[in-house]
């Protein structure tokens, strides 16, 4: 007698692990998913800085929306990181990036021209 197996199942014990596209690795901490180890990292480090008193008010995935000069909306740009630093004494927008795409550059871009908002990319 043999036993039979289902398209599912072989297709479990054979396909290897779909790898990223930049080779990161998701991570949760507090039970908030990062896309990457370094995002996580940062998110860490930022929590202690709060606790400390030397940043407030710190947002997650802030949505900035960029209109352009006719008044329609062009894009919607998400930082991974927006707070304020009592240190410097200004807003800061950061995005962890290991790669900078050229939709990064542009909306970065846009941020600067349209807001006035200066995004920091930390690697």
């Amino acid at each position: 007698m043999t036993q039979r197996m289902s398209a599912a199942e072989f297709k479990a014990t054979t396909e290897k692990p779909k790898r990223s596209k930049y080779g990161n690795t998701p991570v949760t901490i507090d039970g908030l998913r990062f896309d990457s180890k370094r995002e996580a990292a940062y998110y860490s480090e930022l929590k202690l800085r709060e606790k400390a008193g030397e940043v407030d008010g710190v947002e997650l995935q802030r949505p900035f929306s960029l209109f352009g000069t006719n008044g329609y909306l062009m894009a919607v740009y998400k930082c991974d990181f927006a707070f304020w630093d009592k240190v410097e004494g200004r807003f800061r927008v950061i995005d962890v990036k290991g790669f900078q795409t050229k939709e990064f550059k542009l909306k970065r871009k846009m941020m600067r021209g349209l807001l006035g908002i200066e995004v920091e990319c930390v690697k």
